[in-house]
């Protein structure tokens, strides 16, 4: 930006966001908006942007993931940074980020999920969903991720699109998928993989699943997969018929999963069966995942024991605390108030959360732009009465560099865009994801 000569009060201000996910660049792109900072640097522990867009939406829907063209617009401007590959807690503490910065914006997400609390719940076999969405979008940090051998049933516990996404990778033909975004590994995996029935199973009925039409139609129109549904779990108490009456959302749930039901089975190699008003009880197996049983949610319901050789739980995120900040375990999140963070109930000065951490795992993608605007408002309110930054503005660059920190720049990510594009149109589809780190940064140097 050109200096007019009219430079505000808070001229050579400085902040820090952490986390270039959405939550992140929509509070980026208010920040620049008001310009009011000299300099906005955006700290991402991944070589790559965009959070939850590249490694949350499944690869199978790229028009989701184009949303990352407009979070990108925050990088045009040159007062900004790209810092990646950086770790706040790890190569870099909050304390010497609140040194350096005059406002510290957090938005890292959740990156872990809520537990079970269930016997058998860590056996091999036995993941989050997490662990799950991270290996097939190509996380750098995803965890050993491996499907069992001789995998023929897998399970899947949730209500909400995430275990929508989960039971459609494993259902879906890879050959479909060869053409997205996910790793080459990934999709050999599941081209190997023996799984012939996928279980869905839900707390509640139909009429209160957190499913979207979209993605339930979709589920729907799987090539070689037949869908199976019990019809006594489309039986509506009254409670239900009167959100069928009145909420739209509901009603095509339950019309779609009515459809189902009455499909005659087709002989289909794959089969996802709907498990309603069930929870799991107990994951079954000595060394490994062999079975799980369900019990029922309401009156009537029978038990029932599943043979199976993985569990996905996929009941909703979970926040991990960050070195030097409050944390609520209980909600997984960051306390705050007006996106301001509170410490035993007293304003921690400088420092504000945005998205999933200060909100819990609610909404839409586009959800956290106004989350991001309210967060923006109070830090430009506070920005005047804030103390003066201790540190000069090139101390974390300078600490960066004294602990070897690779840090990866926004030109060094558009190198390793420009790869993964050059690898999926030389596949016949979407750029490829890399990975692991090692190879981006190969990827990053050969280009530089």
């Amino acid at each position: 930006m050109e200096d007019d000569g009219s430079r505000s009060e808070a001229a050579g201000r400085a902040a820090a966001i952490v986390g270039a996910g959405p939550a992140g660049l929509y509070a980026l792109a208010a920040l620049v908006r008001e310009e009011r900072f000299d300099r906005i640097d955006v700290f991402e522990a991944a070589p790559a942007p965009y959070g939850l867009v590249r490694y949350g939406v499944a690869p199978d829907h790229p028009k989701t993931r184009n949303i990352s063209r407009v979070l990108a617009r925050g990088f045009e401007h040159t007062r900004v940074r790209f810092l990646g590959n950086v770790s706040v807690g790890r190569d870099v503490t909050v304390d010497e980020l609140r040194a350096g910065y005059d406002a510290v914006v957090v938005s890292t997400g959740m990156l872990g999920d809520r537990r079970l609390g269930i016997p058998g719940e860590d056996l091999p076999g036995s993941y989050g969903a997490s662990e799950l969405v991270a290996w097939y979008t190509g996380h750098p940090e995803a965890g050993d991720v491996s499907l069992p051998d001789g995998l023929t049933s897998a399970t899947v516990i949730g209500a909400g699109n995430v275990a929508l996404d989960i039971a459609r990778i494993l259902a879906k033909d890879a050959t479909a998928l060869r053409s997205t975004s996910m790793p080459r590994y990934v999709v050999d995996a599941l081209a190997a993989s023996t799984v012939t029935d996928i279980h869905l199973v839900a707390r509640r009925g139909p009429a209160q699943a957190k499913f979207t039409s979209p993605e339930l139609h979709e589920l729907g129109a799987l090539d070689a997969v037949d869908l199976v549904v019990d019809p006594a779990d489309l039986v509506l108490g009254p409670a239900d018929e009167e959100a069928v009456a009145h909420d739209r959302h509901a009603k095509v749930t339950v019309d779609v999963c009515r459809e189902w039901a009455e499909r005659p089975a087709t002989g289909a190699p794959r089969r996802i069966h709907l498990h309603y008003w069930r929870r799991p009880a107990r994951i079954l197996g000595d060394d490994a995942v062999t079975g799980i049983e369900l019990e029922p949610t309401r009156p009537g319901g029978e038990a029932l024991s599943l043979p199976t050789q993985l569990v996905v739980r996929a009941i909703g995120y979970h926040g991990r605390p960050i070195p030097g900040l409050p944390f609520d375990e209980s909600s997984g999140t960051i306390p705050s108030q007006d996106g301001r963070v509170l410490n035993d109930g007293a304003t921690l000065a400088g420092v504000y959360v945005t998205g999933w951490l200060r909100r819990g795992p609610t909404g839409v993608i586009a959800t956290n732009r106004g989350d991001a605007n309210e967060v923006a408002e109070s830090v430009l309110a506070d920005l005047d009465t804030l103390p003066e930054r201790p540190s000069d503005p090139d101390s974390v660059d300078k600490l960066l560099a004294e602990r070897g920190v690779r840090v990866v720049t926004w030109a060094d990510w558009l190198r390793l865009e420009a790869h993964e594009k050059a690898t999926g149109d030389a596949a016949g589809g979407d750029p490829i994801v890399v990975h692991d780190l090692a190879t981006a940064l190969e990827v990053i140097d050969a280009a530089g």
